[in-house]
């Protein structure tokens, strides 16, 4: 399996739309900080047919050391979530 990296999608719109390796760079970077402010700022960040990320509050709770089973406070916290669409699913479910 590979991962794709900041470096993979800059060199995918170099090659596509032929522009050079700082703007390709400059184009992901632009895309991605946008996502992440949008979020920070409480917006929900949708994309058709792909999906849509949004960041969730989640309360404290009580959990559980998995090594020793002792109870331990898990804190408050905000977690950035990823809903793919429902076409995007099928794409992925029908791959081949």
């Amino acid at each position: 399996m590979t991962t794709v990296t900041r470096s993979n999608f800059a060199d995918r719109l170099r090659e596509r739309f032929g522009l050079t390796t700082a703007d390709a760079y400059k184009m992901v970077d632009v895309i991605f900080d946008e996502i992440r402010e949008s979020l920070i700022n409480g917006e929900e960040v949708k994309f058709a047919g792909f999906g849509s990320f949004k960041i969730l509050d989640k309360n404290a709770r009580m959990g559980r050391n998995p090594k020793t089973g002792e109870a331990a406070l898990i804190t408050a916290r905000r977690v950035a979530t990823f809903r793919p669409s429902t076409e995007f699913r099928d794409r992925v479910a029908n791959h081949k």
